[in-house]
């Protein structure tokens, strides 16, 4: 087996150890984590693949992470309503009572994903604690109308 193999599975073990914890941080991390891997893996070259499992395992974990922990129900819930009812392109903002973390939020056009559900892509600022963090994600709607970050 490759060294690069080894590495990209020894990562992935690492995170799914975290998949024992009761926090939603190291939870939403390793779910992140594990499918930014899959996702990496799949694309570009043959030859990098391991080291695009790597850097999508480490991009899936960090959005994995600030959506895990940083937001509370309060922000999932805000966070949902923008995705269901917020026109593309249209900034929503909030600031979270509880914890004073500020959050900008613009989504992108809806669209039907490879599996019929229809998802949203969507720019997320926010100042944490202090600290200015920004991803972009995706998320796609369930069954039951919540959001679902997929990316």
């Amino acid at each position: 087996m490759k060294r690069n193999h080894l590495t990209l599975i020894f990562i992935l073990i690492a995170l799914s150890f975290t998949l024992f914890s009761c926090t939603s941080a190291q939870l939403g991390s390793t779910i992140g984590g594990l499918g930014g891997a899959a996702i990496g893996g799949q694309i570009g070259d043959k030859s990098h693949r391991s080291r695009n499992a790597i850097i999508g395992a480490f991009a899936g974990a960090v959005i994995g992470y600030i959506v895990g922990n940083e937001m509370d129900k309060y922000d999932r819930e805000k966070l949902n309503q923008t995705f269901e009812k917020v026109p593309s392109h249209k900034k929503v903002t909030w600031v979270n009572p509880d914890n004073h973390n500020k959050y900008e939020v613009i989504p992108e056009p809806a669209y039907t994903s490879n599996d019929g559900r229809v998802c949203r892509d969507a720019y997320i600022q926010a100042v944490i604690n202090g600290e200015y963090k920004q991803v972009k994600t995706t998320a796609c709607r369930n069954d039951d109308g919540t959001w679902e970050i997929v990316k």
